[in-house]
């Protein structure tokens, strides 16, 4: 699911102009016939007790939420939003079915955003919102071992630690190791940013299940 809470937006409630919230959501099913292109890969190199983690996601994405506004309204979302997450970790436990890192690092975020809303009976009035910002972050993963072949992973994080900027992330995977060099990994990613762009709240969620595969060498 992908939901962006966009910055006030003049709206006339039959008086003078008041502000409005824009409040665009997609559910996954339909984020996957609304995409319009989407990338996201991971990498992670290990040396004794330390790593090296990092994620990039990259989507461009575009959908019409009705009833976003005044009655009879549409607002039409359209955004490409890019965020790479960057980590150093340390293990500080493990055994022979456990395994725990704390990390830190930072996480960048890039978005050009376009909100339309087009009321029934008026012209439509468009509001963008082009910035990019690093917030510091802090996290710990957890590496469980239910057998030879299967494992699971849980991985949390928060940065922010600012006024007006925070992020969140909660990423859990079932992987199957199909030999020493492949490993195939399901489960579910959140992700959340929170940052005020010019005196404006901005708000980006993006939730939902994931696939990949992981290449050892």
């Amino acid at each position: 699911m992908f939901a962006i809470r966009g910055p006030p937006f003049p709206k006339h409630n039959g008086g003078p102009v008041q502000l409005g919230r824009l409040n665009g959501t997609l559910s996954f099913s339909d984020a996957l016939s609304n995409l319009d292109f989407a990338f996201m890969g991971a990498f992670a190199a290990s040396n004794g007790r330390w790593s090296l983690l990092a994620d990039y996601n990259y989507t461009n994405l575009s959908f019409s939420n009705s009833g976003s506004g005044p009655s009879g309204s549409t607002l039409n979302t359209s955004f490409t939003t890019q965020f790479l997450s960057g980590y150093v970790a340390y293990r500080v436990y493990e055994d022979p079915a456990v395994q725990l890192d704390i990390a830190g690092g930072f996480r960048w975020f890039s978005t050009e955003t376009n909100f339309t809303l087009t009321p029934s009976s008026a012209p439509g009035r468009t509001t963008t919102v082009d910035d990019d910002w690093v917030d510091p972050v802090i996290g710990a993963r957890a590496r469980f071992v239910f057998s030879e072949k299967w494992t699971g992973t849980g991985f949390i994080d928060y940065g922010g630690f600012r006024n007006g900027s925070e992020t969140w992330k909660v990423l859990l995977t079932a992987d199957y190791a199909i030999n020493d060099r492949w490993v195939i990994r399901g489960g579910y990613r959140y992700i959340a940013f929170d940052h005020e762009i010019g005196g404006n709240d901005f708000e980006f969620h993006q939730s939902g299940p994931l696939i990949g595969a992981t290449y050892r060498f």
